[in-house]
């Protein structure tokens, strides 16, 4: 393997880094701003509202969202009493320098002519850049559980500990679906992943077709993508901010410029674990094919092109499930991470490496490297899909018949094949005879 020489990132005159910064600033912002916009827009045709939908141009609604960001920017700054004004005000900072730092490392294309100096479209590279990646998702864990723990609200303190488990919990399954890309591509440098994409599937470019990551990886492809979800909190795994138990979770107390930077945060990193999957699994700024026949359709800026493309079609995606699923339950969610996605990484991580080992020592050629692969693939998403639930099974051990919905001091609903006792006073919940209390009578309560 010829890895992609990543020292032109080194040799970057200074001018030209602090215009890649702040390019990627203004990029990510604005990209803020138009993904609201185009949530609201997208949730409203799923699901027929008629506010954002009725919205009389297409520049309105985004004027819209600018308006609300300035409005936070500008609004009432004030913090409750009783929380560590020194931690409360860092915890959405560690969440926002994290959500941006992450970006340093994404390339957005190839090679270009900037001001005359030939440059890629990516603030630097390193041979370890995919795991900075995975230590940024790390750092905003403190983010959050600092702001629960500053804020001196049970609601805050219950929210950030869910985000911490449950950020905990994803990565593990996420930095996991990483290592199949590693051993398959041979490196952890993200420029170099997306080079060894761009070399043919077969042979000597059969069809033209390249060997983008997501087909030939595609259980950690599948993992990664439910990951990310859990990852950033989004809808149906929103737990830690879920409106019905814990207020607005570690962000109840927040407001003002500080709560923006938060809600920018959740924006950026739901665009960042995008182009990461874009990167490692979709060819980065590579055009798909057929298009990817046309000479030069993705050579300098307009590889940028093709990568927002994908990290938009991504975005949908987590716009499509907030629209169309319901909340999870905690235990089911943290159930499908331990229970499923690790278990089904791990065990697709020793056949990979099983199967790169062979193939370096010249047991494995040609079509049978991709018949093991796409066998033991198949297996693994049937594993997943069709094994059937651990619920269901427990619920078959469930005694049918009466139950004592009291028991253990709380009422409780009756599961599947239950039924309550036929008495009147715990059926209709009306009191029983013997507990009625006494009716006053017209003297007394004209006496009173």
């Amino acid at each position: 393997m010829n890895p992609q020489d990543i020292s032109i990132f080194g040799n970057d005159p200074w001018w030209i880094v602090l215009i890649k910064v702040i390019g990627v600033v203004v990029l990510l912002l604005t990209w803020t701003i138009f993904n609201v916009w185009y949530e609201r827009r997208l949730v409203a045709k799923m699901q027929h509202r008629l506010g954002p939908i009725m919205n009389p141009t297409w520049l309105g609604g985004l004027g819209q969202a600018l308006g609300d960001g300035l409005k936070l920017m500008f609004k009432e700054d004030f913090a409750p009493g009783m929380v560590d004004k020194v931690l409360f005000s860092i915890a959405p900072l560690l969440a926002g320098v994290t959500a941006f730092t992450a970006w340093s490392v994404i390339p957005l294309g190839g090679e270009v002519n900037m001001f005359g100096v030939a440059t890629r479209l990516q603030v630097t590279d390193m041979p370890v850049s995919a795991l900075l990646i995975l230590a940024m998702g790390s750092v905003a864990v403190y983010g959050f559980v600092l702001a629960g723990w500053s804020s001196q609200s049970p609601y805050s303190l219950l929210g950030s500990l869910r985000s911490s488990a449950q950020m905990i919990s994803y990565e593990i399954s996420m930095g996991l679906s990483f290592v199949a890309v590693f051993l398959y591509s041979g490196t952890m440098s993200t420029s170099e992943i997306v080079a060894a994409q761009a070399r043919p599937l077969i042979g000597e470019g059969f069809l033209g077709l390249q060997q983008w990551y997501w087909l030939l990886l595609a259980p950690s492809f599948i993992i990664y993508v439910i990951s990310m979800v859990g990852e950033t909190n989004r809808a149906p795994f929103d737990l830690p901010e879920c409106e019905s138990e814990l207020v607005s979770g570690h962000l109840t107390e927040y407001n003002g410029f500080r709560y923006a930077i938060f809600f920018l945060a959740e924006y950026i990193n739901m665009a960042t674990v995008s182009a990461v999957a874009t990167t490692l699994f979709l060819g980065g700024y590579h055009a798909p094919w057929p298009l990817a026949l046309i000479p030069g359709i993705d050579s300098g800026y307009w590889g940028l092109l093709w990568f927002m493309l994908k990290v938009q079609l991504l975005i949908s995606f987590f716009v499509w499930l907030r629209g169309t699923l319901p909340r999870f339950r905690y235990d089911q969610f943290m159930a499908l991470g331990w229970k499923w996605l690790i278990p089904i990484s791990l065990a697709w991580i020793m056949l990979i490496a099983l199967v790169r080992g062979l193939m370096n020592h010249g047991l494995l050629q040609g079509p049978v490297v991709w018949i093991i692969i796409g066998a033991a693939a198949l297996a693994l998403v049937a594993l997943f899909f069709l094994g059937g639930n651990d619920e269901e099974r427990d619920l078959e051990d469930i005694p049918a018949g009466e139950v004592d919905a009291f028991a253990g001091g709380y009422p409780v609903p009756p599961l599947p094949g239950q039924e309550l006792p036929e008495l009147a006073g715990v059926v209709r919940g009306e009191p029983e005879p013997d507990t009625v209390a006494p009716v006053a009578s017209d003297d007394y309560r004209e006496g009173q």
